[in-house]
């Protein structure tokens, strides 16, 4: 059942932040993720959103927490630490389909 890893945070440092999609993209890939959709400043319904808001699906949660815990990604981490703040990092499980 697939898992997906939501994520949330502000952009403040837009010049230093454009880099990281691209490193990041292929430490996802490494891991069986896909992402499904990603959203700069969207239409809030309710509260104040951050934002940048991204939606990665990953075949299961130990491939995001492999994903977490590579060291590759820690110099990658960095990027976005830096050029961002408030962030909020959540796996959400998939749901069973039935037949």
């Amino acid at each position: 059942m697939p898992v997906y890893l939501v994520s949330s945070y502000n952009i403040h440092d837009y010049e230093t932040y454009k880099t990281y999609p691209a490193r990041i993209a292929p430490l996802i890939s490494r891991y069986g993720g896909r992402a499904l959709a990603m959203e700069l400043n969207p239409e809030a319904i309710q509260g104040k959103p951050k934002n940048m808001h991204t939606i990665i699906e990953f075949p299961s949660e130990e491939a995001i927490q492999n994903l977490y815990n590579d060291p590759e990604y820690e110099s990658v981490i960095y990027l976005r630490d830096i050029s961002t703040s408030d962030c909020t990092m959540v796996i959400v499980k998939g749901f069973e389909r039935g037949s």
